[in-house]
């Protein structure tokens, strides 16, 4: 499914993002680690679409996931723009986790056998998140929270690589499906009431399925 979302072009003479964009990203999987699959577009197309095409894409795939505010996203973009070496670094960590999560996730759904290696890759991006988790007191209860996201470049990977694992140890994992559409697949998880959805959106992909069928059983009629 083409999300339209891409590299997100700054001017050289531009110092600083907006700062209220619209989003850019689709986020319909119902779970985050699964948004963040389907920024590789077409993938199993002849020409795959990769929308993390810079660290700024990570930093508003982390903001349209509301794991990131305006403000932080401005200053890692404004920090990148000083540091581009390691901001390049932690995009391709990105990349690099992201394929990790994909091939887990499908070969559980092909009911394959797991790829050991990339469930170390996982498991070694989870651990490294949990480094960054603080236990704090928010209007008399406890929570999970992560430090420091504003300022490391590698923190949009943090809650990403716990969606990741927090999904796969969970009931909820039976649920996790890939869009019926051939020219699609984006993963999704299926929460309807049956848990017969089939398509990662139902007014795209759905419904592009629907008027091909409709189509094709006007022409099979006519001959």
């Amino acid at each position: 499914m083409n999300s339209g979302a891409g590299a997100l072009f700054i001017p050289a003479n531009q110092k600083s993002i907006p700062e209220r964009r619209p989003p850019r990203f689709e986020l319909i999987a119902g779970a985050l680690c699964l948004d963040f699959i389907n920024t590789l577009d077409d993938r199993f197309s002849d020409e795959p679409q990769e929308l993390l095409k810079s660290y700024l894409d990570l930093a508003s795939f982390g903001e349209d996931a509301g794991i990131l505010s305006d403000a932080q996203v401005e200053h890692l973009f404004q920090r990148s723009m000083q540091s581009p070496a390691p901001a390049k670094r932690a995009l391709e960590a990105a990349i690099q986790m992201r394929e990790a999560m994909c091939e887990v996730f499908w070969s559980l759904i092909q009911k394959k056998p797991l790829p050991k290696a990339q469930l170390m890759v996982l498991n070694w991006y989870a651990q490294e998140a949990a480094r960054h988790m603080i236990l704090v007191q928010t209007d008399g209860h406890f929570e999970w929270k992560f430090d420091d996201m504003g300022n490391e470049f590698d923190a949009p990977l943090w809650p990403i690589a716990r969606s990741a694992v927090d999904l796969l140890a969970s009931d909820q994992l039976q649920f996790v499906r890939a869009c019926a559409s051939k020219t699609c697949q984006w993963l999704f998880l299926d929460e309807s009431k049956n848990h017969r959805r089939r398509w990662c959106d139902m007014t795209k992909c759905g419904n592009r399925a629907k008027a091909s069928s409709f189509y094709q059983r006007k022409r099979d009629a006519s001959l």
